[in-house]
């Protein structure tokens, strides 16, 4: 009997200095768990939620801008089709008062006189009806061919301006903000010196 028990006793002394050795380690974690600075934990939430915050802000501060930009290009550019049918009829009118024999208004007939007058004023008005609503007239004589604004019909031979200068305007052109709505059809001159690449572009 006395030598089972003293055959086992180191066995069960190793057991025990086994669980001693690991029940440390495994209570380290909730020890630090257990010891961890609360106001630490608050301020590292509060980075976060300060961090999410700014984030959210941002964004819908973006969207905002986003949305006025929308809503204003809407109201700018909301009567372009309605302002370029009426160019086509402020045309019509132009071509009305333009048939008309010079001579014949000179002659002084009451009539024609007064309808050449009633023509033009309609003219006069619905243009400036469309320029209240942001229409406005490109005014290229003298400045470079811009694309984006003209388009260019014919050539005149010049050699006393740059190159590509626009002389003369067979049609106007009009702008609504700060989009085309109508290029203007020009005559450019040809045969000048070259305009350097980085001249003046033209936008009305």
């Amino acid at each position: 009997m006395t030598d089972d028990t003293s055959k086992h006793a180191p066995e069960a002394a190793n057991d025990e200095a086994e669980i001693a050795a690991v029940s440390p380690e495994g209570n380290e974690a909730e020890a630090q768990a257990a010891d961890a600075d609360p106001i630490a934990l608050l301020q590292a939430e509060n980075a976060d939620l300060r961090d999410k915050y700014l984030r959210l802000a941002a964004e819908m501060d973006n969207l905002r801008r986003r949305t006025e930009r929308d809503v204003k290009d809407a109201k700018s550019y909301a009567v372009a089709g309605f302002a370029r049918d009426m160019l086509a009829v402020s045309d019509n009118l132009r071509r009305g008062l333009e048939a008309i024999p010079a001579e014949a208004l000179e002659a002084g007939e009451a009539g024609l006189k007064a309808l050449a007058e009633g023509v033009e004023m309609t003219e006069r008005s619905m243009l400036a009806a469309l320029e209240r609503h942001g229409v406005r007239k490109l005014e290229p004589i003298g400045e470079k061919f811009d694309p984006h604004f003209h388009q260019a019909m014919f050539e005149v031979p010049n050699t006393e301006v740059p190159n590509g200068t626009v002389l003369q305007v067979v049609q106007d052109g009009y702008k609504i903000g700060d989009r085309v709505l109508r290029p203007a059809m020009v005559g450019v001159s040809k045969g000048g010196p070259k305009v350097p690449a980085n001249g003046g572009d033209q936008q009305g």
